[in-house]
């Protein structure tokens, strides 16, 4: 629900899910995207979620149409569905067809649980409690979903990198340098540095440099 694989403007969740197909194409399996049509409201106004339906609607019935003549996929897998990008097409197709549903870094806020981020919200709970399995990428994110949706599967995903690019690059044997690139802002961005520079100091006694 949220940017394509092929979005052209950089972001953190188009980076994931690149990453993601990489990960199942690694592991043999071919990865189609079905659509291209991105979920995401802005803000919790009824008519822009209203209309985000009907193209969803739209959608599915496309999809609808290109399974009953081609065949359905094996398995349907949405990443990160949450209150403001709630998956529209997957859950309704999966059961239509008879076909796995899987999410991967879904996600559930009991501060949402009012006005329209409800109506939402709850969408994304019924998808999280139909998946056959809901990957989760750290232990808080797998409690927190357990506790709002105990009915529902969960399996973790250790973090992971594409390490091709730096395989092609001969090591040079200097010390080791160190690179973190991320924003720095307030709140758990700066606290993510924080601790960092705390980790790092439980290694001062070896060679290392930080950029």
């Amino acid at each position: 629900p949220l940017k394509s694989p092929n979005h052209p403007v950089v972001s953190g969740d188009r980076q994931m899910a690149r990453m993601l197909v990489k990960a199942l194409e690694h592991g043999g399996h071919s990865v189609e995207l079905a659509s291209e049509l991105r979920f995401y409201l802005r803000q919790p106004e009824s008519k822009s979620f209203e209309a985000l339906k009907i193209e969803a609607a739209e959608e599915a019935a496309r999809l609808t149409k290109l399974w009953g003549r081609d065949g359905k996929p094996d398995l349907w897998f949405t990443y990160h569905p949450y209150y403001k990008a709630p998956d529209l097409i997957g859950p309704e197709l999966a059961s239509a067809f008879a076909v796995p549903y899987v999410t991967a870094e879904a996600s559930y806020s009991r501060r949402r649980e009012a006005g329209l981020w409800a109506d939402s919200q709850a969408l994304v709970a019924r998808a999280i409690e139909q998946a056959a399995m809901n990957i989760c990428f750290t232990q808080r994110d797998r409690q927190g979903l357990a506790d709002a949706i105990p009915k529902a599967a969960f399996g973790m995903l250790s973090p992971f990198i594409d390490t091709s690019a730096f395989r092609e690059i001969p090591a040079r044997g200097c010390p080791t340098r160190l690179i973190t690139v991320a924003m720095m802002r307030p709140g758990d961005k700066l606290g993510s540095y924080r601790m960092l520079a705390q980790a790092l100091g439980l290694i001062g006694h070896l060679p290392w440099t930080m950029s």
